[in-house]
This record gives structure tokens, sequence and C-alpha cells, in this order.
């Protein structure tokens, strides 16, 4: 098997003394989309945290394309080819979607976002922002204020703005938390063109079980901090520890009541 992309061995992270991941280990291979599941409190955003530089681990350690990024600081890690979306909108509603993508796109250029102003005039800024809006779908809406846009159309411009950054690895966040069903399709459906052109690898973490068996090559399910159960979504949606870890608990307070 070719080197992974994304290696993961033994991350654990701690508070006070109880361990939020515990031993986790992940490899992902270039082209390929895992998902990481789990009830709420299994450590995924931890998980993510320390993949993205926004926590450093306790132990173990991280690798990407082949280089040692073990607690290494956000920026550093997106300008090595890591971008992550997160639950909550991170845009500028008071500037357009294109102004939205073009302020990524400033940044990647190596100008100060302060300069955002002539990049407003930079032509070929302006040309590659349409091109990653078209890529979302967005096009129609390039002219729109970010703030009045649907909720759906927000969380795809955030994506977008992820995409401008022009990432190998895409930690997408719960990217349908929130929507209406028909946008929860819509965003899947987008996503899975993403990962069919082959130009990213996503890890992706969803409560949505319909959008995780949709999108994921593989899954990986986290319970209490550890590594419970990895495979294909047919393995995991067959697994009885898996079934135990979302339902059992339900049902062990319904015994007691």
């Amino acid at each position: 098997m070719t080197q992974p992309i994304l290696a993961v061995q033994n991350l654990s992270k701690m508070f006070g003394g109880v361990h939020a991941v515990n031993n986790v280990s992940l490899d992902v291979q270039f082209r390929e989309t895992v998902a990481l599941i789990g009830p709420n409190g299994a450590g995924k955003t931890t998980f993510y945290n320390m993949i993205s530089g926004r926590m450093k681990p306790t132990s173990g350690t991280i690798a990407f394309q082949g280089r040692d990024i073990t607690g290494m600081p956000p920026h550093q890690i997106s300008r090595l080819g890591i971008s992550r979306s997160f639950q909550i909108n991170n845009i500028f509603t008071e500037l357009t979607a294109r102004q939205n993508v073009e302020v990524a796109l400033t940044a990647l250029h190596g100008q100060a976002v302060s300069m955002f102003r002539l990049a407003s005039r930079n032509r070929p800024i302006q040309e590659e922002a349409e091109q990653v809006l078209a890529r979302l779908g967005l096009d129609d809406l390039a002219h729109q204020r970010a703030g009045v846009l649907s909720y759906g159309d927000k969380r795809l411009l955030e994506i977008a703005i992820v995409l401008a950054t022009r990432p190998t690895l895409v930690l997408l966040d719960e990217p349908t938390a929130g929507m209406t069903p028909e946008e929860t399709r819509h965003v899947t459906r987008l996503v899975r063109k993403l990962a069919d052109s082959g130009d990213y690898t996503f890890v992706v973490t969803e409560h949505d079980m319909s959008v995780v068996f949709d999108l994921a090559d593989r899954i990986l399910v986290m319970h209490r901090g550890q590594r419970l159960a990895e495979g294909t979504p047919e393995e995991i949606r067959n697994n009885p520890e898996v079934r135990q870890a979302y339902l059992g608990e339900e049902e062990e307070e319904e015994a007691q009541a």
C-alpha cells in the first residue's frame, strides 16, 4: 500500500486527567473520503482539533504526506495543504460571496488581507474566485452579500473559502448540520462531486448517517474517546458494537426509567 496522505498514530489528549481521545490511530489514503462518527462526547472534535493544529496532543504523532506535523500551529498546517471547515459559519457577512473567496485567495497569494481593496481590482483573483464558486454551484450568487444567503448556501460558501486555500486534505466538520433535507441532499451531492473529481482527500464528521453512508469510502467509529470500529460503510452498518454504541445507552436509560 502506498504511503497515506494522513497518518495518525496512537493519538491521545487529556484534560484534567481524563482522556478526551485515547490512543486513536487512523491512516487516510490519497483521494479517499473517510468519515469520523460517534455519539456526542466521543472525542471527534478534539481529534479534529489536533489534526488541524488547534490543540496539541498529549501523546502520539500526526504525519501529513510523510512530514511530522504534530503540534504545529494551524497556519503552518494550512500552508502545507490541510484546510478545515467549522460547524459554525466562518464567513464575512458584509462582503459578497465572491469577496469572501477573494479574501482567502489574497492571503494564499501572499498579500496581506488588509490589502483586500487591491485584490478586488485584481482580475486573476476575481476569475479564480468565480471558478471556485462555480464548483460549489454558487456562481449565480457571487455578488450577493453573504449575510443574506440561505443557511445551506452559507455552508457551501464556507467550503468554497476552504477550497480557495488549495488544500490537498479537507476536514469537513458537520457540513450538513442544521440543514433542511433538501439542503442536505444538495450539499451531499456537491461534496460527492468534489470527491469524485480526484482533486481532494476528505475527512468528514457528520451525525446524519445517510450522508455518511453516501460519502464515505471508509468509516472510523469513536466511542468515549477510543477507536471502536473501522471499515467500509457496509461493515460499519452491520457491526453490532457500533449499533450498541449508538443505541445501547438509550436502551439502558429506558430500562431504568
